[in-house]
């Protein structure tokens, strides 16, 4: 093995698994460690118990993220979203539409297939995922979430040559698998400036994800049934420490799912919303309790 880890460490990569967990010594621009991301927010009603749940429990929210995609939002929806993200200081990251799982392919929704179903098929749907990102960036939308590498790679061209904003955020989505130092390094050489990784991944795996990116990583602490469902909140200390700069996400176990949301699921969306803040709270005080240190943006 001897010859493989020198051919990674030459490419300026680990060449093992980081089990004596190093702390990391990367920072948001702000100096602060972690930030706090809630997940599955699919409009401006859920975004609303968010930002009410956070103020019942003096919890700061620094992101809130979609999944059923900019094209299934109207254009009030974003505005109304946007305004009271600037109004609450709350990063408002909204998912490109098209997607595989939702097209008239099989493959997607098949048990073996899954692992496509957040791509994009052919070069009409990577133009209409192009298409939903100019939408949004022209209705103020300042941060997107992607799935699909090609587009990710369209993305970062177009942010590069003036074409969109400077100031875009584009967040790698859990269904990209991002599950080695290689592939992180990739992605942020594409154009990512935040990355989601797998909610499995050990803190020896993630430790060495860290040490090859510079970029923000997004991890559950709790995670959905349909992702495995991990649950990982006395881990949250040793996260933050191994892997700042963070995003801790808090979803919910044993909840349906609500992709694509709308009016027909709006009492479930409302209440996961601020189930979610609770969770959050919860992962929050553990973090306090075992890691008083632990520095947030704020």
């Amino acid at each position: 093995m001897a010859d493989a880890r020198r051919h990674l460490t030459r490419l300026g990569l680990p060449d093992r698994d980081l089990g004596e967990l190093p702390a990391s010594a990367k920072r948001f621009r702000d100096g602060a460690q972690y930030r706090v991301e809630i997940p599955s927010v699919e409009g401006p009603e859920p975004f609303r118990a968010v930002v009410d749940a956070a103020k019942e429990r003096d919890l700061r929210v620094h992101r809130i993220s979609q999944g059923s995609g900019m094209m299934l939002l109207t254009d009030d929806d974003i505005a109304e979203m946007l305004a009271l993200g600037r109004d609450q200081g709350i990063e408002v990251c909204l998912f490109v539409g098209p997607r595989a799982a939702w097209d008239v392919g099989v493959q997607a929704t098949s048990p073996a297939g899954r692992v496509a179903a957040g791509s994009l098929r052919g070069a009409d749907q990577l133009a209409y995922g192009v298409e939903d990102v100019l939408r949004g960036c022209q209705l103020g939308v300042r941060s997107i979430l992607v799935a699909d590498t090609g587009q990710l790679w369209v993305l970062g061209r177009m942010k590069r040559s003036g074409d969109l904003p400077d100031d875009l955020e584009i967040k790698v989505s859990i269904s990209l698998p991002v599950t080695n130092p290689a592939t992180a390094r990739l992605l942020e050489d594409l154009g990512a400036t935040t990355i989601n990784l797998p909610v499995d991944l050990s803190l020896a795996q993630i430790a060495a994800i860290r040490q090859a990116v510079a970029v923000p990583l997004d991890v559950y602490v709790e995670g959905a049934d349909d992702f495995g469902g991990p649950v990982r909140y006395y881990e949250a200390p040793e996260l933050v420490r191994v892997a700042a700069p963070i995003h801790l996400k808090f979803t919910v176990r044993n909840a349906p799912g609500i992709y694509p949301s709308g009016e027909h699921l709006a009492g479930l969306a409302v209440a996961s919303a601020r189930e979610r803040v609770r969770r959050a709270a919860i992962g929050l005080a553990m973090l306090r309790r075992h890691y008083p240190g632990a520095v947030a943006s704020s």
